[in-house]
C-alpha cells in the first residue's frame, strides 16, 4: 500500500529487485504493482545484488527515487560496498551537493530453517555507518508509515522487514488507511506504558516484548514496552525518559550481543546521564552468539523468547535469583 501510494504520488518514484515484477515479489510483497506501472517502474534484475544496488544509487543521484528490494538482507552483503561507500557517505563526500534518496528493503533477521548464511539480522551492522538511516517496522502501521517516510526522504534508507511477520495480520487504524498516513523517521513509540521496568525491543522482538508484559502484569509487574521503529536516528530522549521514571531496563534484539543495538541503548543511557536513575543492573536479551544452526531445536535455543524476557524483568525487579 505505502509502495503504490507513493508511485502514484511520485513518477521518479520506481522497485527493482530479483522477482519483484512477474512474480510479485518472493514474498509477494510488490503482488499488483507490475500490472498497474508497468515495466519500466516495476523491474525484475537478474541474481546481482551488486548490480543492481549500484543501478539503483546512479539513479538516485540523477533524480530518482529509487525503492531497492534484496530477497532477503543476507544477501545486502553482496551489494554492501554500494549501500556503505557510494550511497551512505555521498552527501559528505560531495560537500552536500549529491543526495542519494533510495530505499534498501527486504525480510531481515532470523527466519525459518534456512541457517547461518540465510538468517540473522542487520540492525547493528547498518545502523554503524553514518550516512544511512536504519528502520525496522514491527505491525502494518509502521511498516506502511515508516516506508512512506522512507522513500521520500533525501537520505538513503536501509528499510529492515521481518520474513516471519509477513503472515501476521495486524489492525489498522483509519488514519492509517489513508494515503497522507506519514510517520516521523527516529521517533520510538511506547506500545505499552508502565511503573517498573522499561523493555527497550524492534521488529518481531516488539510482538514478544508485548507478550511478556502480559504475563509480567500476572505477577505484580508493570512493565513499559518501547517499540524503537528506528535504529538509526535512534530515539535516545524516548529510551532515557522511561528509564527515569521506571528504574529499570531490559532490552531485546535478536541480532548477536556484541557492538549490538542493546549495546548501543546501554551505552546511551551510561551518556545521558540516565544510568543514575537504575536500581538494577540493566539486562541484554540477544540472539545466542553463535552462527545460525541448521537444525530446528538448536535454532529455537539459540533465540530470545517471551520467557527468557520476563525472566530478565523479575531479576532486574528482584523478583527471582
Amino acid at each position: 500500500m505505502a509502495m503504490v501510494e507513493e508511485m502514484n504520488r511520485d513518477k521518479s518514484v520506481f522497485l527493482m529487485g530479483e522477482e519483484v515484477a512477474q512474480y510479485h515479489g518472493a514474498y509477494k510483497v510488490s503482488k499488483g504493482l507490475h500490472d498497474k506501472f508497468g515495466p519500466e517502474r516495476v523491474i525484475d534484475t537478474p541474481i546481482t545484488e551488486m548490480g543492481f544496488a549500484g543501478l539503483g544509487v546512479g539513479a538516485a543521484m540523477n533524480g530518482c527515487r529509487p525503492i531497492i528490494e534484496f530477497m532477503t538482507f543476507n544477501f545486502s552483503m553482496q551489494a554492501i560496498d554500494h549501500v556503505i561507500n557510494s550511497a551512505a557517505k555521498q552527501l559528505y563526500m560531495s560537500a552536500g551537493d549529491i543526495n542519494v534518496p533510495i530505499v534498501f528493503r527486504g525480510p531481515n533477521g532470523p527466519a525459518a530453517g534456512v541457517a547461518a548464511q540465510h538468517s540473522q539480522c542487520f540492525a547493528s551492522w547498518y545502523s554503524h555507518c553514518p550516512g544511512l538511516k536504519v528502520v525496522a517496522p514491527w505491525n502494518s502501521e509502521d511498516a506502511k508509515g515508516l516506508l512512506k517516510a522512507a522513500i521520500r526522504d533525501n537520505n538513503p534508507v536501509v528499510f529492515l522487514e521481518n520474513e516471519l511477520l509477513y503472515g501476521t495480520e495486524f489492525e489498522m487504524s483509519d488514519a492509517a488507511m489513508r494515503d497522507d498516513f506519514v510517520l516521523d523517521l527516529g521517533k520510538a513509540k511506547v506500545e505499552r506504558e508502565g511503573t517498573d521496568v522499561t523493555i527497550v525491543a524492534f521488529s518481531r522482538m516488539v510482538g514478544f516484548s508485548l507478550e511478556a508484559a502480559k504475563e509480567l502484569e500476572a505477577k505484580g509487574i508493570s512493565a513499559e514496552v518501547i517499540n524503537l521503529r528506528s535504529i538509526r536516528p535512534l530515539d535516545r530522549a524516548a529510551i532515557d525518559a522511561s528509564v527515569r521514571k521506571t528504574t529499570r531496563l531490559v532490552t531485546v534484539e535478536e541480532g548477536w550481543p556484541q557492538s549490538g543495538v542493546g549495546a548501543e541503548i546501554q551505552a546511551t543511557i551510561v551518556e545521558t546521564g540516565a544510568y543514575e536513575y537504575l536500581d538494577a543492573p540493566p539486562e541484554r536479551i540477544t540472539g545466542v552468539d553463535i552462527p545460525m544452526p541448521y537444525a530446528q531445536n538448536l535454532e529455537a535455543a539459540a533465540l530470545p523468547t517471551p520467557a527468557d524476557i520476563v525472566a530478565a524483568a523479575e531479576r532486574v525487579c528482584y523478583r527471582s535469583s
